[in-house]
């Protein structure tokens, strides 16, 4: 990278490592318990933890309603809430045995708000076989240099689970599809994303919403998702990266005039990241030593067409005008906020934002 390009974009520094490769992140951590559990495979202590609440919920869920049978969880199953539990009364019934049944189960959900966790060491330290403690530590980690931290890597299964960058999602939602017994089409993928983005519980709740309404159909399309979830198959953000990238500057305008008239539904703070998701990596083909298709796609998540389509507009635009288009995002984000812009609305923002970028 040339000294000209560090100068103008240093905001694109902490991107480079993302746009260079595609990050691969590990989600069958959470699959591969409840199989074990399965499998009659148990552990005394589970430590679940970090920012996307989704896998947690999985584990829980299992926890729950399927390691015992409905008669024996009525005497075997123990569930505790972090903001009113109190230690003493969760170790007590972590101590006690089972009664009528192998094992027994106890739940704490909502870890992170209970004010003395920390007291839970001693069982952590010495559990008891015949109990299957599962801990619920959402919206974050205990600090991994604690000794608590320690003594959990040593004694318990522990679960660290991340939120899904961009690039993982199209194959996330497409497994959480064939889980489900469906297919569901790409352009079908890229609209969910487009207006859900990565909160999954959102996701697979409108996917049932679909799967209910479907009956004998077996594949999702763009047009189920328009129907029952409501999204418009013309007017989201990924016809508008499409419209900007062919320099269809007719299109484009209709959209963010859609996008004006529908603000609630396509805000601009939603609309902007999406974009510069997409320009950031077809930024990032300048850097690129080998640009066959087959390299390409690997970056815009082994979608053949959208690799395609970026390399003609990183010839259409040339390296100038792919950092003209990630400088305006950059502006126009701060104007969407209030800074430098003294409150137009987004609708013109967007409008005047993609002239600047097709013009």
């Amino acid at each position: 990278m040339t000294k000209r390009v560090a100068y103008k974009l240093p905001f694109l520094f902490p991107l480079l490592p993302y746009l260079a490769t595609l990050i691969i992140v590990h989600t069958m951590s959470g699959q591969h318990i409840i199989s074990e559990w399965k499998n009659k495979h148990f552990k005394p202590v589970y430590w679940l933890e970090g920012e996307e609440s989704y896998f947690i919920d999985k584990v829980v869920e299992y926890a729950e309603h399927h390691i015992l049978s409905e008669s024996e969880s009525s005497f075997n199953l123990s569930v505790f809430y972090g903001k009113d539990a109190d230690w003493a009364a969760i170790i007590n019934a972590c101590r006690r045995y089972p009664m009528f049944a192998e094992r027994q189960v106890v739940i704490l959900k909502e870890a992170q708000q209970m004010k003395e966790i920390l007291k839970l060491e001693g069982y952590v330290n010495n559990p008891l076989p015949s109990t299957i403690f599962v801990v619920a530590h959402k919206e974050g980690k205990l600090d991994g240099r604690s000794s608590f931290a320690k003594l959990l890597k040593k004694k318990a299964e522990v679960l660290q689970t991340k939120k899904l960058y961009d690039n993982n999602m199209p194959e996330w939602i497409a497994n959480m599809v064939k889980e489900k017994g469906y297919n569901i089409t790409a352009g079908a993928i890229r609209l969910l994303q487009d207006h859900i983005g990565n909160d999954l519980n959102r996701l697979e709740n409108e996917v049932d919403k679909v799967w209910i309404n479907l009956r004998d159909k077996k594949s999702i399309d763009e047009d189920s998702i328009e129907l029952y979830v409501g999204i418009s198959k013309e007017y989201n953000s990924f016809e508008l990266q499409t419209a900007i990238a062919k320099k269809d500057l007719a299109k484009a305008i209709r959209i963010v005039q859609y996008f004006g008239a529908n603000i609630k539904t396509y805000p601009i703070q939603l609309i902007l990241p999406s974009l510069y998701s997409y320009f950031s990596k077809v930024y990032s083909i300048f850097g690129m030593a080998d640009k066959s298709d087959n390299t390409l796609k690997l970056v815009f998540n082994n979608n053949i067409y959208t690799a395609k389509e970026a390399s003609a507009a990183s010839k259409a635009y040339g390296l100038e005008g792919i950092e003209k288009i990630l400088l305006l995002l950059h502006e126009y984000n701060l104007r969407s906020i209030g800074i430098r812009d003294t409150g137009t609305p987004a609708g013109d923002l967007m409008k005047e934002m993609v002239v600047k970028m097709i013009q």
